[in-house]
């Protein structure tokens, strides 16, 4: 087992999974409060099925790249990286200003749901979209995150992946909790500081696609290594191996790959963690910012 395409996976298994645990309980939660259990069968079979759409499209991605002849797989590894850094961004700034507002919105779409003709049908749609939103770009990040491991090996791929499945049973055991209206994990602490390392990752992600770009030809201009830690710090044994698996870390890296690796957490990171302002969300959920 690779310690650091472990840790990748499980820590994005697990904020991805507990963003959708989130949506799933607030809106059992809701349900029971208003009396309308009897419907829950309804959100786990549009959940359900939002979480086999996304498996099936993980599966499809990897199948593919598995079947190309190069250099179109290498062009393919590092579109998919491109793209799941991309998305994983684009999520992690929107629950960041949608945090304090998506109980209510939830709540707001069940009331609707339950007043239409389309009741029962709507409820399970509703988990369906709100729940596909993150299974898809989950399955988009551990793509790229396979990809980026298979350099690793079998090993680094089955870590990634039992990494991510523990991370998603986790998630599961914590959406319960906020079914049951457990405050024991601080929400507002736990999406800064996993979406802290989700940048770093990301970063790793984009640096490796480049290289990829290098590798083919696409990238003419510096490709000449930035520096060669390999007698100190090598990326194929010990700690450098780790964080290679990790945050994408590589001990002689070409200078637009090392750009592009440090530009992204430059102008990301700065980004991700200052204030939200006052006028960026509607008016706070009482009962999600709290823990938001």
């Amino acid at each position: 087992m690779e310690a650091g395409a472990f840790s990748s996976g499980l820590i994005t298994g697990l904020r991805e999974g507990v963003e959708a645990a989130l949506i799933v309980a607030i809106i059992l939660a809701y349900l029971a409060k208003t009396g309308n259990a009897r419907y829950f069968p309804r959100i786990w079979l549009g959940a359900g099925a939002a979480i086999v759409l996304s498996v099936l499209v993980g599966a499809v991605l990897v199948a593919t790249v598995g079947e190309m002849p190069e250099p179109y797989e290498q062009i393919f590894e590092g579109a998919v990286m491109v793209l799941a850094a991309g998305v994983v961004t684009w999520m992690l700034f929107w629950m960041r200003r949608q945090a304090a507002t998506v109980g209510a919105e939830l709540r707001s779409a069940v009331d609707r749901a339950l007043t239409e003709q389309t009741g029962i049908l709507g409820l399970a749609v509703l988990a369906f979209t709100a729940v596909i939103r993150e299974g898809i770009e989950t399955s988009l990040f551990l793509v790229g995150q396979l990809q980026a491991a298979s350099g690793q090996g079998d090993a680094g791929a089955l870590s990634v992946l039992v990494g991510a499945v523990i991370g998603l049973a986790m998630a599961v055991a914590l959406g319960y909790g906020f079914y049951r209206g457990s405050r024991l994990l601080n929400l507002r602490t736990f999406f800064r500081v996993t979406g802290v390392l989700l940048v770093f990752i990301a970063a790793g992600l984009l640096s490796h696609a480049v290289h990829e770009f290098v590798e083919i030809g696409w990238i003419p201009f510096g490709t000449e290594p930035a520096f060669d830690l390999s007698a100190v710090l090598p990326d194929d044994v010990g700690v450098g191996l780790f964080l290679r698996a990790l945050f994408g870390y590589s001990a002689s890296p070409e200078f637009i790959a090392l750009l592009v690796h440090l530009g992204y957490i430059a102008i990301v990171l700065p980004l991700f963690l200052r204030p939200v302002q006052p006028g960026a969300a509607r008016r706070p959920d009482p009962q999600v910012a709290g823990r938001l």
